[in-house]
């Protein structure tokens, strides 16, 4: 595989960092320039980010004395830099839009982790594993910004990263109904314990906006490309409940689920056992060999302990087992920095990379 150059926007908050981290010996990314918001421009990474880095590993030495370019006063600048771009910042949602629109329009591809292009009609919300041909809407997004490298393609939430991937090969049965109760980490709101000691022995049940997300984007990338976007599937039914847990990274769901045609327990195993998808046909550097992991012991998968499974881009599942109400439930888990953020964006890169997009 070729060499790309790569940019890191909103380089200085926590999904950016772990960008750097992940991309710091990555065989096909090289980091190329670093952007961050206007105050933060002109400083070395090292200045502007070295009291906030959030990571356990330390800050790579290659990105210390890189110079910040300016994410909205550098587009033209930083597009003619770079292959592509990874899109990871803290603004407000019309901003956001605008911002990656005009890196598009200046022919820099985005790969973004924010939300805010999630349900624009012709941007594919990717999991490699679930929807990669979803990516074929990006040549009717360039016909509708007129341009011809320059696209947008988003990762979707962290909430739904665990249970989806679970409930995807099961959808043979015609799955009808989902409840799925998120339990999410304090680092999916960019904090630890130390800058937010609140969470300590604490428990707060609810995260704006996070259950409309985990209720609606499944949807899309269950959907179907029709014409110029990508059409939500009318099915399951889904309703959440997300909670904000005292757990540094892993967000865990309970998951209960039924079915048009119940399978058996152990055609579920089977299923997940085997569940591959384009990502380990292709081998692409970031992809875990084995998806989904199935936990026989009744305490687990436990965040401090299965979270970083295969490089923590693996899925936990475990619990499997009849319910009163619904068909079955069943635990499920995945690192939300890694599958979750910024190894979801890489891994969705890879797969753009490895079909072509970027050249």
């Amino acid at each position: 595989m070729k060499q790309y150059n790569v940019g890191i926007i909103g380089a200085t908050g926590m999904v950016g960092q772990r960008f750097i981290t992940l991309l710091e010996n990555h065989p096909w990314f090289n980091i190329k320039l670093l952007a961050a918001s206007p105050r933060s421009a002109g400083k070395t990474y090292e200045k502007a980010a070295g009291s906030r880095w959030k990571m356990t590993s330390p800050m790579p030495e290659s990105v210390k004395n890189m110079v910040l370019m300016d994410a909205s006063g550098d587009i033209e600048k930083i597009a003619s830099m770079v292959d592509f771009c990874f899109c990871a910042v803290d603004m407000k949602k019309d901003e956001i839009k605008a911002l990656e629109e005009a890196y598009a329009k200046a022919e820099c591809p985005i790969v973004s982790n924010n939300s805010a292009h999630r349900f624009t009609p012709d941007v594919p919300m990717v999991v490699p594993e679930i929807n990669p041909d979803h990516i074929e809407i990006i040549k009717a997004q360039r016909e509708r910004l007129g341009t011809k490298r320059g696209f947008i393609a988003v990762k979707s939430n962290c909430s739904i990263q665990s249970y989806v991937p679970a409930l995807h090969p099961l959808r043979k049965f015609g799955l009808k109904k989902v409840l799925a109760c998120t339990y999410q980490a304090i680092s999916g709101a960019g904090k630890t314990f130390d800058t937010w000691p609140e969470m300590i022995d604490n428990l707060i049940p609810y995260i704006g906006g996070e259950e409309e997300k985990s209720e609606q984007e499944p949807l899309k990338v269950w959907g179907t490309i029709q014409g110029n976007e990508i059409v939500k599937a009318q099915e399951p039914s889904i309703t959440t409940q997300c909670l904000r847990v005292p757990v540094s990274d892993g967000h865990t769901a309970a998951v209960f689920v039924t079915f048009e045609n119940k399978p058996s327990k152990e055609e579920i195993l089977q299923l997940w056992k085997d569940f591959s998808g384009v990502p380990q046909e292709l081998n692409l550097p970031s992809a875990p060999k084995q998806f989904i992991h199935y936990f026989e012991e009744n305490d687990r998968p436990q965040a401090k302990l299965d979270r970083n499974l295969e490089g923590g881009m693996a899925v936990s599942t475990g619990r499997l087992r009849e319910d009163t109400q619904y068909d079955y439930k069943f635990v499920c888990l995945s690192h939300n920095t890694l599958r979750g953020a910024a190894g979801g964006g890489v891994l969705l890169a890879e797969l753009l990379a490895a079909k072509g997009y970027f050249d």
